[in-house]
C-alpha cells in the first residue's frame, strides 16, 4: 500500500419515523409526500423497508461544516412536506409505543425480496438507523482501517443511543434497535479480513451459492460500501438532534484518520479478538455512557467521562485538520445531558410524574423527540 492520503470525505445517512401529530402512532408515508420530497431532494430522499420510514442521504462532504448544511436542508425538507400531511419525522431508533404488527412494508423488488428471505424476522425491523461513510480509495487501507476502527465501535454506539422503549415498554436497555438488528444475518462485528480480495473472495463465495446477490446484503457494524469507495459504519442509532449526528459523524471521520496515521508509520492499534469487543459492544447497548466500558490495555472497566477524554486527545490533529474539534467535544454535551435514550426516558418520568398514565407519558416521549427534531434546524 502506498502512503497517499485518503480523501476521508464523508456521508451521512439517517432513517426517520413518521408519526401522526395527534395521535403521535407510526404513521404510513403517503405517496404525495414521497413525491414532494423526492422533487425536491431527487435521489437523497428514498422509501426505506416499512411504509413508515424514510431514509436520507448527505452529498459527498469534505467535513462536518459541509454536512451540517446539506442534513439541515434534508431535514427541513422531510418536516416540511411531512406536516402536509399532519405528519412529523422522528428520528430515533425504535418507536417508544408502536406495534411492529400493524406495519407493512414498501412494495419495491429490493423490498420484497428482504420479505421473503428474512420471513418473520423482516417483519420486527421496526428500527432506524445512521450510516457513516469515510472515503477511502484503497481497497486494501479501507479492510486494514476497519480491522482497527472496529475496536472503538462501542464507544460510538455509547454515545449514539436512541432506542429503550419497544412495544410500549422500557427494554432496560440503551439501545435495544441491535437486539432487533442482529437478528438478521451477517450482522455484528466485522471478522478480521486479511486484505480486500479476501473480502470479495468471502462474498462472491455467498453470491455463487445464490444466498445473496451482492455485498449490499453484507450488514456488519463496519463495512466496505457496496456502492462507494467508502467504509461504512453502521453502529449508530440515529440522533434526534442534528448536531448530534454531526458530532458521531466528526469523531468517526477522525478517528479514521488518525489510525490512518498510524499506518504510514508502521504503527497499528492493537486488534484484540471480536469475542472481547464484542463485550463492550453489549456494555454499550445496554448502558449507554453509564457504566463504563472495558479498556483491554489498562485491563479494567473505565468510566466513559475518562475513555471519551482520551478519545478527544486522540484525536486532536484529526480534530484540527478537518476543523470539526468543537463538533467532537460536543461529545462532551451528549454525556453531560444524557443519551437520547436517558432524555427519553427523563421525559416519561416527568410525564409520569406530573399525573399522565402509561401511554400519556410515552406519547409525551414522542412529542419530545418531535421537539428534538427540530432543535438544531
Amino acid at each position: 500500500m502506498t502512503d497517499e492520503s485518503p480523501a476521508f470525505t464523508i456521508g451521512i445517512e439517517e432513517e426517520y419515523l413518521l408519526v401522526d401529530r395527534d395521535s403521535l402512532a407510526l404513521a404510513n408515508a403517503p405517496e404525495a409526500l414521497m413525491t414532494a420530497c423526492q422533487e425536491e431532494l431527487e435521489d437523497q430522499v428514498s422509501p426505506e423497508f416499512l411504509t413508515c420510514q424514510i431514509e436520507i442521504g448527505t452529498k459527498v462532504c469534505r467535513n462536518v461544516a459541509e454536512a451540517r448544511e446539506d442534513l439541515k436542508r434534508l431535514r427541513s425538507c422531510v418536516a416540511k412536506h411531512a406536516a402536509t400531511h399532519n405528519l412529523a419525522p422522528i428520528a430515533a431508533s425504535c418507536h417508544p409505543f408502536s406495534d411492529w404488527r400493524n406495519q407493512t412494508h414498501t412494495d419495491k423488488e429490493r423490498y420484497n425480496h428482504l420479505q421473503h428471505d428474512l420471513a418473520g424476522v423482516a417483519r420486527r425491523m421496526l428500527i432506524c438507523g445512521m450510516h457513516v461513510h469515510v472515503g477511502i480509495e484503497q481497497p486494501d487501507r479501507r479492510i486494514d482501517l476497519m480491522n482497527q476502527l472496529s475496536y472503538f465501535l462501542p464507544h460510538i454506539l455509547a454515545l449514539s443511543c436512541s432506542s429503550p422503549f419497544w412495544q410500549g415498554q422500557d427494554t432496560g436497555l440503551s439501545c435495544y434497535r441491535l437486539t432487533v438488528f442482529d437478528n438478521l444475518p451477517r450482522t455484528g462485528l466485522p471478522p478480521r479480513m486479511d486484505s480486500f480480495g479476501g473480502f470479495e473472495r468471502s462474498v462472491q463465495a455467498l453470491v455463487d451459492l445464490g444466498v445473496i446477490e451482492d455485498a449490499s446484503k453484507i450488514w456488519w457494524d463496519l463495512r466496505p460500501s457496496s456502492r462507494f469507495p467508502t467504509l461504512e459504519s453502521r453502529i449508530c442509532d440515529v440522533q434526534p438532534r442534528l448536531e448530534h449526528t454531526l458530532t458521531l459523524a466528526a469523531l468517526t471521520q477522525a478517528l479514521t484518520r488518525m489510525l490512518w496515521r498510524l499506518a504510514i508509520r508502521n504503527q497499528r492499534w492493537r486488534i484484540y479478538d471480536s469475542f472481547l469487543v464484542a463485550e463492550n459492544r453489549w456494555r454499550a447497548q445496554r448502558y449507554g455512557t453509564r457504566e463504563g466500558l472495558i479498556d483491554f490495555g489498562l485491563g479494567e472497566i473505565t468510566p466513559f467521562s475518562d475513555l471519551l477524554e482520551e478519545l478527544i486527545e486522540l484525536v486532536q490533529e484529526d480534530a484540527a485538520f478537518f476543523e470539526s474539534s468543537a463538533e467532537i467535544e460536543n461529545a462532551r454535551d451528549i454525556l453531560r445531558h444524557g443519551t437520547s435514550a436517558e432524555r427519553q426516558r427523563q421525559a416519561y418520568s416527568s410525564a409520569r410524574d406530573a399525573g399522565k398514565d402509561d401511554h400519556e407519558a410515552l406519547q409525551s416521549v414522542v412529542r419530545h423527540l418531535i421537539e428534538e427534531y427540530h432543535t438544531d434546524l
